[in-house]
């Protein structure tokens, strides 16, 4: 099947810009789920669920956080099928669409109390279309810097596209703490929430235009050009490397347990239940996904030198010990031991988040790629960010803070093993 065509620069691309396109997608896509995220915890429970209790209102907020992530594994597999066949490029200009006006769309739908039970109805399926749209695009642009990336770099080139979640948080929260400092508590529950998911929109049209401008990796082409472009990648990833595709969700676990642990859960744990203000939260949780960053530089980097799998095993089991740890520090209530608590668990998951940029894509063949790492990928992401706000909420109402610790350090132990059973990647060819 033939490539589709592609706009802009014609020839070998520069891997410079390949690298800021990557970064550029996954930044404003994750910015788009993070706004979900952070208003979820803060605000969307009485928007959305009036009516009920405290903590049955965020249940339901958190419910509907988790319908993305139901939606990613879909997701991915159709965008994997596109991106496995007609070209990465092409299928993340799509996949940002996807992502992105839905977003805008939550910003202006009405309220409960405007529009009745129709309103969180909506609410859900704006949702799933947003998480299906992100199912896409981790897979095409990792796949989209490891395979232009030169020989013996690929760690760090792959770790352009895992600096974009710590992007897309700190604009997020950064609209939301603004807001928060700016506006009233009224002004905020009323209408101020809904400004950062309309900024979607521009945001969108810059990545266009980015996305754009860059065409096919050579490892792709080749694929293309030699016949070997699998007519259903999907199939092929499950007759030949399904049980990769298990062991890595699972070794990716435990990266997103860490994150939304930390962040969208703690967020509300620490306003809700320990009764420290939303702006102090949020300021920690900035500082905290600072601290991500430079891990996930710093572990891409290593990657290269010590091999994808040592550096991520250390890191896994760093948090098999800080689960246990973060949340006795978070309920001294003291804005620093706070910090530390955010501070340890979002740098270990930059730690294990790092080097999956290369890694993922280095398990699968090309003519399934794109699909085996991003159902790899999102499959892990039910694991481990649809599941821990809920059950971290049900665990905090029956053990308090040391069961929720306990069930991150059980996640890391589970990522541990598969991490053993799969192998070292580093130096293999792409094609």
């Amino acid at each position: 099947m033939p490539l589709m065509p592609q706009a802009g620069t014609l020839g070998r691309p520069r891997v410079s810009w390949v690298a800021v396109a990557s970064l550029c997608g996954t930044a404003i896509e994750f910015y788009d789920f993070y706004v979900y995220g952070t208003a979820a915890a803060l605000v969307l429970g009485g928007v959305f669920f009036p009516g009920m209790d405290a903590v049955a209102a965020r249940l339901a907020a958190f419910s509907t956080l988790a319908v993305a992530f139901v939606a990613r594994p879909l997701g991915s597999a159709l965008f994997g099928h596109w991106g496995d066949r007609a070209g990465r490029a092409t299928t993340l200009v799509v996949s940002l669409l996807v992502t992105g006006l839905p977003t805008a769309a939550i910003g202006l739908l009405p309220g409960h109390a405007a529009i009745g039970v129709a309103a969180p109805v909506l609410l859900v399926l704006l949702r799933f279309a947003q998480g299906a749209g992100l199912g896409g695009e981790w897979g095409g642009a990792a796949l989209l810097a490891a395979e232009h990336a030169p020989p013996g770099r690929r760690g760090r080139y792959a770790m352009f596209p895992q600096l974009g979640p710590p992007v897309g948080f700190v604009a997020a929260n950064g609209c939301f703490l603004v807001l928060g400092a700016a506006l009233t508590e009224e002004e905020f529950a009323g209408w101020g929430w809904r400004l950062p998911f309309v900024a979607a929109l521009p945001l969108v049209a810059v990545g266009l235009y980015v996305r754009r401008r860059v065409r096919e990796a050579p490892v792709f082409r080749a694929a293309v050009d030699g016949g070997r472009v699998a007519r259903v990648p999907l199939a092929g990833l499950l007759r030949h490397q399904w049980r990769r595709v298990l062991l890595g969700a699972g070794a990716m676990t435990i990266a997103y347990t860490l994150f939304y642990t930390a962040t969208t859960y703690c967020l509300a744990y620490g306003t809700a239940t320990l009764g420290l203000p939303r702006t102090t939260m949020l300021a920690l949780t900035l500082a905290g996904v600072g601290v991500m960053a430079a891990g996930t530089a710093a572990s891409a980097a290593a990657s290269d030198r010590f091999g994808r799998r040592r550096v991520l095993v250390t890191g896994v089991a760093l948090a098999a010990v800080w689960g246990p740890v973060m949340f006795p520090l978070m309920e001294t209530r003291s804005v620093a031991l706070a910090g530390l608590a955010l501070g340890g668990a979002l740098g270990l998951m930059g730690l294990t988040y790092g080097p999956m940029g290369a890694y993922l894509p280095e398990l699968f063949r090309t003519e399934f790629r794109y699909s085996g790492a991003s159902v790899a990928y999102s499959l892990g992401g039910v694991l481990g960010g649809a599941v821990p706000p809920l059950v971290a909420t049900g665990l905090q109402a029956w053990g308090g803070g040391a069961a929720v610790g306990g069930y991150v350090g059980a996640t890391a132990v589970l990522s541990l093993l598969c991490l053993l059973a799969l192998p070292e990647t580093r130096g293999r060819a792409l094609d």
